[in-house]
């Protein structure tokens, strides 16, 4: 899965409860169309190209996974349901709420419907002062200039009064209160999707297990009884390496780590690959090697029924997994959930996501965000 689109949206308002109109809209998008990750401060500034009351804007930073013609859509179906009505009279005018794609990552797209970034972009103080504020490292991909450049422009002429402080909907979801979590699913669950997800939207650190870089997996897809007992040490101490190693590397620059496996994964999947002999020993290497690994703050369980693992595996389309039996990943579950059951001491949120897409659905992702949030008040 490819890193999330990092979108800028300019919101105004100069009809009605200017203020209830900026956060109606920016609570729609943030349950509609993407996380709302930053918000800039709100600000008053007279209307620009026409004579009108005066406008309240703000800028929002916003993650998707949506492309640029689907926000588009998105964010003029708000416009709709929050009252706007556009007018076929040609020039600007008042407006209840305005919703602008003013950056998607650093494309230029020039289309019927969509211009980014708008072409009178720099001569509008009302959105590029809103954008200084995400704090962006956002460079006109045009002109190649800075924000601070482009305001730079009007020293003496900034008319952009601060009205207030705005707050994001994520500040209320301190995943930051877990020093390490970690997120484990089943072949297909979709963890690492949401572990990368989350650890953009909230600035974490990830470690991720190399999974693609074992030799022994293909081989083992093909031929399970040779290949069981290698792919399974070999799984094992890349995973003690990669978490000692990713652990003791602290990242002043993230708020927190979140992983897409629990090493005990390594004796679950034994257990189902491995002969009994075979199981015994790897048990043994297994436990001296367990009781050195750190715990996590939150231990997180992505359930999927067998059904949708399947449809997952097959759309994520990796040859070596096609083959894949109902069965073994049936096995896996049973393993996970014995597990989770024996574990007194760890701090565990299981989570049902069989009829979930939190990559389509941003309700979906919301949904996971409250489940996590309900389990740190708990």
């Amino acid at each position: 899965m490819n890193e999330q689109n990092q979108i800028i949206l300019g919101l105004g308002s100069n009809q009605g409860d200017r203020l209830k109109n900026i956060e109606s809209a920016i609570e729609s998008i943030h349950n509609e169309v993407g996380t709302v990750v930053k918000i800039s401060n709100l600000y008053e500034s007279p209307s620009w190209g026409f004579e009108s009351e005066p406008f309240y804007n703000c800028a929002i930073l916003i993650h998707s996974y949506s492309n640029a013609d689907e926000i588009l859509h998105q964010i003029l179906e708000i416009e709709k349901k929050l009252g706007r009505v556009r007018s076929e009279k040609q020039g600007y005018q008042q407006r209840i709420i305005d919703i602008d794609i003013i950056s998607f990552n650093e494309s230029v797209i020039e289309t019927e419907n969509l211009v980014v970034p708008h072409p009178f972009l720099q001569e509008r103080l009302f959105v590029l002062v809103p954008i200084r504020d995400l704090d962006s490292n956002w460079i006109h991909p045009i002109n190649k200039k800075h924000i601070a450049e482009l305001i730079s422009n009007f020293e003496g002429k900034i008319n952009c009064v601060l009205v207030q402080k705005m707050k994001s909907p994520l500040e209320s979801i301190h995943l930051e209160k877990y020093n390490y979590i970690i997120i484990e699913g089943n072949i297909g669950a979709g963890k690492t999707t949401l572990v990368n997800k989350i650890a953009e939207d909230f600035n974490a650190k990830t470690v991720l297990e190399r999974f693609a870089d074992n030799p022994f997996l293909p081989k083992f897809y093909e031929d399970q009884n040779r290949y069981a007992f290698p792919l399974e040490m070999s799984f094992l101490a890349d995973r003690y390496q990669q978490i000692s190693d990713d652990l003791a590397q602290f990242d002043l620059f993230k708020d927190f780590i979140v992983a897409d496996y629990h090493i005990f994964k390594s004796l679950l999947f034994a257990k189902v690959t491995l002969t009994e002999d075979e199981y015994r020993l790897y048990r043994k290497l297994f436990e001296i090697i367990y009781k050195e690994m750190p715990k996590p703050d939150l231990y997180i369980y992505l359930y999927q029924n067998t059904e949708r693992l399947l449809e997952n595996i097959k759309v994520r389309g990796r040859s070596y997994e096609q083959d894949i039996e109902a069965d073994y990943l049936e096995k896996i579950n049973f393993g996970y959930l014995d597990y989770i059951k024996t574990q007194k001491d760890l701090n565990v949120l299981v989570i049902d996501i069989s009829d979930k897409d939190f990559v389509k659905n941003q309700q979906d992702y919301l949904y996971i965000l409250k489940e996590i949030q309900n389990k740190f008040k708990n």
